[in-house]
């Protein structure tokens, strides 16, 4: 059974651009929100399903698979940086991948 919480930190820089500030908050819907959106839709959709069959697991072996853990793992961490980065929390843009 795992036990371990899942930590994420967001490294807040010391200064932001102002620049890239106005660029994200006019556009950052069509650059960020339109690719990160609709790969994050599909994932979404993914880990909903395994989200439902890993449920079923825990039922009958009371384990969490950690297969199954890590991937919705990945899609929380992936969710989380866009929306940091959307909510002006950052200017690293946020990469294609929950690791």
């Amino acid at each position: 059974m795992l036990n371990n919480p899942v930590e994420f930190d967001v490294k807040h820089p010391e200064k932001l651009s102002r620049g890239l500030a106005v660029l994200k908050l006019f556009f950052g819907w069509i650059y960020v929100g339109i690719p990160h959106g609709v790969c994050l839709w599909v994932y979404g959709i993914a880990v909903g399903i395994v989200t439902f069959i890993a449920c079923w697991v825990i039922l009958f072996t009371g384990r969490y698979p950690k297969g199954m853990y890590d991937f919705v793992i990945r899609y929380m961490r992936w969710s989380v940086r866009v929306n940091a980065y959307l909510s002006l929390l950052m200017d690293e843009y946020p990469p294609f991948h929950g690791r």
